[in-house]
């Protein structure tokens, strides 16, 4: 008996309808992403283990799928190693690749090698898959598309304000209402660590108080415990659980709780400019937000952090982020090369839409027009008008088959393509065509030239 098909958890596959909206979706992005001036380039789906490895921290690590070494991987593995059953200790020695976790890595990567041959500030973006040994859930895949923005070269604040345009000018486009920008930045993390005098536990606070709107409080608190911070440094972090208010308020609340680091100062006098920018452009459609506790567990932030949130009535993770990683190229040889981007989270993006019900109703993988086969002579008089129509970018087909006519239309129905095309020898000899609707079964006949122009 054949084995029964299947796909690994976590992965899809995309119905003809599906893929159409991801392009949508995928060149409304584009669209924008070229008029703000970022050029496209592409990056293996694979790089070398070292290049991905100790770049997300401990949690992202173990979600990098390893690929094994081709041929008889095992043999060059000593036995006592073997025995010892230590996956960390044996991973490097029978794999020395990986999946991409995501596109910023590789891009930095991109950035050292071709250093020579880009004009900087480098402006780049980039949409491809990657992939994560997560655990599958609503809006969460372990393969999934990137679709990133990013600037190198370049210190100035002036990035972060145009990415917040960008963010804001893709979710217009897409006619997304609701959509919250979260921001942060990391040197007011490491100032709050500093202030609390928790600065060697850094990493583990901001990984536990990233989780907040996952676990809760309570959940971050246990968390942070169980990582031993302590309990006096957790009384000191209470403000920032309960913190509210516009984002002025927000400021003047992380002024006060860090007037005695600098670092967290900086953080907070580049918030306040970014966010008095905005104020003075102004935004289509999104809603610019501050969140003392958006933290993202990456280890390579290191100003501005961006989160973007679906609107309340979806029920989703983020849709969205981002940040400034003044030193990532740095841990491939390229040092005080600044860098700062976004990333646009395409799936769940499609489930947002799909449920708001916000994909036109243009956007279809739909043919507009099934010419009908009545035989070789009759298939060779519609052949020659789908031809013409092909060349007027009218999408028209003919049915291969010289089959009942009912089946035929059957077909059309069944795929909703609006129109079918009936030329028999009657219309053969009178050079016309019988158009029916297919909804309202109504049919004429007509030249070509009419033809042409109720399908336009």
């Amino acid at each position: 008996m054949a084995q029964k098909p299947s796909i690994p958890k976590g992965t899809r596959d995309f119905s003809p309808a599906e893929v159409v909206k991801r392009n949508y979706i995928m060149n409304t992005i584009k669209s924008c992403f070229t008029t703000y001036g970022f050029q496209p380039i592409e990056t293996p789906s694979f790089e070398n283990s070292n290049t991905l490895m100790g770049k997300y921290g401990d949690e992202g690590d173990r979600l990098i799928f390893k690929i094994l070494n081709s041929g008889d991987f095992l043999r060059k593995v000593d036995d006592t190693l073997y025995s010892e059953k230590d996956s960390g200790k044996l991973t490097p020695k029978i794999s020395e690749k990986a999946l991409r976790y995501d596109l910023t890595v590789p891009f930095a990567r991109y950035v050292v090698q071709h250093q020579n041959e880009i004009d900087f500030p480098f402006k780049r973006y980039q949409i491809q898959p990657v992939w994560r040994a997560d655990r599958p859930q609503k809006g969460r895949f372990r393969e999934f598309f990137q679709c990133d923005a990013d600037v190198v070269g370049s210190k100035s604040l002036w990035q972060e304000v145009e990415f917040v345009q960008l963010y804001d000018a893709v979710f217009n486009k897409l006619n997304l209402e609701g959509v919250t920008i979260k921001m942060n930045n990391r040197k007011v993390l490491s100032g709050i660590a500093e202030v609390i005098g928790a600065e060697d536990k850094l990493i583990d606070f901001t990984v536990a108080l990233d989780k907040l709107d996952k676990i809760g409080e309570d959940g971050v608190k246990k968390e942070m415990r169980e990582k031993s911070i302590s309990e006096d440094a957790i009384e000191k972090l209470q403000p920032l659980f309960q913190v509210s208010g516009t984002a002025s308020e927000k400021l003047n609340l992380l002024k006060d709780l860090l007037a005695s680091s600098e670092t967290g100062m900086q953080g907070v006098n580049e918030l306040e400019f970014i966010v008095n920018t905005i104020s003075e452009i102004g935004l289509q459609t999104a809603t610019l937000e501050i969140d003392v506790t958006l933290a993202r567990g990456l280890n390579y932030y290191t100003g501005a952090i961006f989160e973007v949130a679906a609107p309340e009535q979806v029920k989703m993770g983020s849709i969205g982020g981002g940040g400034r990683y003044d030193d990532l190229t740095g841990i491939f040889g390229l040092k005080n090369m600044s860098g700062v981007g976004i990333s646009f989270g395409l799936d769940r993006i499609y489930l947002v839409l799909e449920e708001l019900g916000l994909f036109p109703e243009t956007v279809s993988a739909n043919t507009k027009v099934l010419f009908i086969n009545f035989g070789e002579e009759e298939a060779l008089y519609a052949m020659k008008a789908v031809a013409k129509l092909r060349k007027e970018g009218i999408t028209a087909e003919l049915y291969p088959d010289a089959t009942k006519m009912g089946k035929q239309m059957s077909y059309a129905d069944k795929r909703n393509i609006p129109y079918t095309v009936l030329a028999g020898g009657n219309e053969i000899q009178a050079e016309t065509y019988t158009l029916k609707h297919m909804k309202s079964g109504e049919q004429d006949a007509v030249s070509f030239t009419e033809l042409r122009a109720k399908l336009m």
